[in-house]
């Protein structure tokens, strides 16, 4: 696909930007092929959790400006207010690819190098993030007046606070890997060139679990947004209670038996 290559290891499937010219920069036909990437990962029984990251030493350097600056912008934007299934997924891509995606199942971002403007968009989409030690954040795109429209004004502040989320807004400053660990801004800080190693091993981590149950509380986390105190409340029921008859009863009855005794996650 264009722009990208997709790898898969077991349960693990890595999303790669390899735009080597562009500092990895999506243009409008990386960002569909970005979106049709994970909608294959979503609807494929065999893979669990995801890896996002770029290759040549960068995450992403934002949108490619060319498309911006051409005039082109209905083929950079997609659409306005796209159609979404029954089950929220959009099925359009964003400007960046598949920042609008509501997937049931993880994904983790591997940041090595620049995540900058709406490439901070896309790893904020992401679950979680694995930083390397130079690695760094910032809305470069302040300096020419291009907007965020792939969800940064919406999850950054989710994620470290309305106070942290404009100063980095406002200001388009780089957030090197320490500040943004400190912040909750990344989950993981690595040395240099570790970054997708890192990230594969915590997915593989991730894939040991009972699915299910680790889906439906991941659902619970995001819907809770906005929503009144007694909504979240239902619906986290609503979903742990599914998961507790699939999975949980039998997880119960392993424990019962003497495994994963004092926190021990080795058995499992």
């Amino acid at each position: 696909m264009s722009g990208i290559r997709v790898e898969k290891d077991g349960a693990v499937t890595t999303v790669i930007l390899d735009r080597q010219h562009a500092r990895n920069a999506v243009d409008p036909d990386t960002a569909r092929a970005l979106h049709r990437a994970f909608l294959e990962f979503e609807a494929d029984d065999d893979a669990s959790v995801a890896v996002f990251c770029g290759d040549h030493g960068t995450f992403c350097a934002g949108a490619d400006l060319k498309a911006v600056s051409s005039g082109d912008l209905e083929s950079y934007l997609g659409e306005l207010d796209p159609p979404a299934d029954p089950d929220g997924v959009t099925q359009s891509p964003a400007p960046m690819g598949p920042s609008r995606l509501l997937l049931t199942k993880p994904v983790i971002a591997a940041v090595s190098g620049h995540a900058v403007a709406g490439g901070m968009e896309l790893a904020l989409w992401c679950d979680l993030r694995v930083m390397e030690a130079s690695a760094k954040f910032g809305v470069y795109c302040r300096r020419w007046g291009v907007p965020l429209i792939d969800g940064g004004t919406v999850r950054l502040p989710q994620i470290i606070g309305l106070g942290r989320a404009l100063d980095l807004i406002l200001t388009g400053r780089t957030v090197a890997a320490d500040e943004a660990h400190a912040m909750g801004l990344c989950n993981r800080v690595v040395p240099d060139g570790e970054a997708r190693a890192a990230a594969e091993e915590l997915a593989r981590e991730l894939t040991r679990f009972p699915q299910l149950c680790m889906r439906m509380d991941r659902a619970s986390a995001y819907a809770q947004h906005g929503q009144p105190l007694a909504e979240s409340l239902r619906g986290e029921y609503q979903r742990g209670l599914r998961a507790l008859r699939e999975e949980g009863v039998a997880g119960a009855s392993r424990f019962a038996s003497g495994h994963g005794r004092h926190g021990d996650f080795g058995d499992l």
